[in-house]
Formats: C-alpha cells, sequence, structure tokens
C-alpha cells in the first residue's frame, strides 16, 4: 500500500456536534494562528454536514499546536478526534474528502497509538521521579524542624513554639 503524504497544514475535525457549522469551527481553532480555510463537507441527502470537517491554516506550527491542544477536546459536548488530513483526491470517481472512511489511515492510527503508549510511560517515569524528589523535599524539610529553630520564628509562630517544646522534652 502506497503511503499517501499528509497535507501538515489541514487537519481532520471529527466528532462534530450537529450544531456546529463552519464560523463555529473557524472560532474554535482561531486562537491556533491564522486560518486559511474551513470545510465542513455536506451530506447530499440531509444537507448537513458529516459529523467532520477540515481547517487548513496558513502556517504548518499553527496546525500542529491546533491538533496537539484540540485532539480530545470537547465542543459542543462532544469530545473531538483532530488529525493531518489526506490530501484530496481529484482523478477517477473518488469524491475526495467525502469518500474518505473515518478509518482510512490505519496506518497512521498504529502510529498514533504507538506515540499514546509510548507518552503515557513518559508521563509515569515523570510522575515517579516527581514523586521522589517531593520524598526527598518532605524529608529535608523534616530534618530541617528537627534541627535548631530560630528564636524569631518561634516566638512568632506558636507551632512551631509547640514543636520546639515537644522536641527539649524528647532529648
Amino acid at each position: 500500500m502506497a503511503q499517501q503524504a499528509v497535507q501538515k497544514n489541514t487537519l481532520y475535525v471529527g466528532g462534530l456536534a450537529e450544531e456546529v457549522n463552519e464560523s463555529i469551527l473557524h472560532a474554535a481553532f482561531i486562537p491556533f494562528g491564522e486560518i486559511k480555510d474551513v470545510k465542513t463537507p455536506l451530506d447530499q441527502a440531509t444537507q448537513k454536514h458529516r459529523s467532520f470537517g477540515f481547517v487548513t491554516f496558513l502556517e504548518r506550527e499553527d496546525a500542529a499546536a491546533a491538533m496537539d491542544n484540540m485532539d480530545g477536546a470537547e465542543l459542543y459536548g462532544r469530545v473531538l478526534t483532530v488529525n493531518y488530513a489526506l490530501p484530496e483526491r481529484i482523478k477517477g470517481g473518488e469524491q475526495g474528502w467525502a469518500a474518505q472512511p473515518i478509518w482510512a489511515d490505519a496506518d497512521t492510527w498504529f502510529e498514533r497509538q504507538q506515540q499514546e503508549e509510548e507518552m503515557l510511560r513518559i508521563q509515569a517515569e515523570n510522575r515517579a521521579a516527581m514523586q521522589e524528589a517531593e520524598d526527598l523535599h518532605r524529608k529535608k524539610l523534616a530534618q530541617e524542624r528537627e534541627g535548631e529553630i530560630e528564636e524569631t520564628e518561634s516566638r512568632d509562630d506558636p507551632m512551631a513554639m509547640a514543636e520546639a517544646e515537644v522536641l527539649k522534652q524528647n532529648n
């Protein structure tokens, strides 16, 4: 299967609520940068969009930022799926974006799954490192408390006075 080139400045936005129109979609994505085009392909029979659309940014970086921030975000109570869009197909009997099934790019999905697993692993490592640093910090604070408490601090702070009293009685 030939790998199709993705358009790095056009985003596929899936999971749109029925109320969402092109101007609402535009408003939701404009914070990330200048938008060149917004399309919500219509179902010919109902003349309503088919719960997905496309947002094209002028800059690739803006599209990347929008995808990072909006994938999984909620709009009108529905969770959005935001990916890079596949290029429109013009030749043959195909109808471009509208003919694309949502699962059209299984390779991208698999790659995303692997990236998500990697992200979760990194996040877990970061959480463990943060916990370790926090525990170390607590130990250090406890050691400082056991050490000498400055007299000015203990006169102002009733808790510090009580701690100092207890420490004196224990030693």
